[in-house]
């Protein structure tokens, strides 16, 4: 054989991963799954997760060859596209805390008013086709940040775009918990459905 090689096909993802968001500081001292059915952002067309690590690269020698690696800087995001038109996704959008925000025709978001984004917390999970096997992420104290375009079209349903980017949650800041002291940024949970 040539190539690479499955190595376990239950292991392909395909499909859109299920993104929820509930209270932060109500959470904050689990470090496991905690979102309800209601907690989910509902239909998505984009489910995104993103590790982004900025490094510092040593180099030595003539000519140079790089020998070392310092991780300057470590960033954590979800960005996902929702389909629904809902009060709770439009605060979430704009900053505001959503999870006030029950009904989904009914509720007012305040524009104009300036203010920091909202303490959150994050979860994404995603089944793998097989439906035996998950993987979860938690953003336990998290922020979103983004513009809102709510882009109406005459045969296209609507997509409201959303980024949702991780915060430290270690004991050291306000809001944060010791359990998050080995994972400032959440945790990535692999198990069974």
């Amino acid at each position: 054989m040539s190539g690479p090689t499955t190595k376990d096909t239950s292991t392909l993802a395909l499909g859109l991963a299920k993104v929820s968001v509930l209270a932060s500081a109500a959470n904050i001292a689990n470090p496991y799954p905690a979102a309800a059915a209601g907690d989910s952002l509902g239909a998505l067309t984009k489910s995104l997760l993103t590790l982004d690590f900025e490094f510092w690269k040593h180099m030595a020698g003539f000519p140079q060859k790089e020998d070392y690696n310092v991780c300057l800087s470590k960033a954590a995001k979800i960005e996902a596209d929702a389909e629904e038109l809902t009060p709770f996704n439009m605060a979430l959008a704009s900053g505001i805390d959503p999870t006030t925000y029950t009904n989904v025709h009914s509720g007012m978001i305040p524009l104009g008013a300036l203010s920091s984004s909202a303490y959150i917390r994050a979860e994404l999970q995603y089944v793998f086709p097989s439906g035996s096997y998950k993987m979860d992420v938690i953003f336990p104290r998290a922020q979103c940040s983004n513009s809102i375009s709510a882009d109406f079209q005459a045969k296209e349903n609507i997509k409201v775009p959303l980024s949702i980017e991780s915060k430290n949650a270690e004991s050291t800041v306000s809001g944060g918990h010791a359990v998050w002291d080995i994972a400032p940024l959440g945790r990535m949970w692999f198990g069974t459905v």
